[in-house]
């Protein structure tokens, strides 16, 4: 199962606290069992507004979407007399190395 977004946490959370407020005030119990109905009310009502809303639009364009491929295939370099056996003709950067 997925983790949920920030905007799903964050529109979750306030529709709980908003519902919570506006159900009790709008209600005017003071007993105990009205408190309980109306916050499980909200936290249900906070559960589905935040699954209604998108999960990720980046990991679902790219299970539905395949890439494109080209139409060449990509030729590796011929391997000169230089390189050593395990380097593959990546371009080197100017950085010290982590190896010791």
């Amino acid at each position: 199962m997925p983790r949920p977004t920030a905007a799903q946490l964050a529109y979750g959370t306030a529709t709980v606290v908003c519902s919570t407020l506006v159900m009790l005030l709008l209600s005017g119990t003071t007993a105990g069992l009205g408190i309980a109905v109306i916050g499980i009310a909200a936290l249900s009502l906070g559960l589905l507004v935040a699954l209604s809303l998108p999960a990720n639009s980046r990991a679902a364009t790219a299970r539905t979407a395949p890439a494109p491929r080209s139409a060449t295939p990509q030729a590796t370099p011929p391997a000169t007399s230089a390189q050593l056996p395990g380097q593959r003709g990546e371009a080197r950067v100017g950085q010290p190395s982590l190896r010791r």
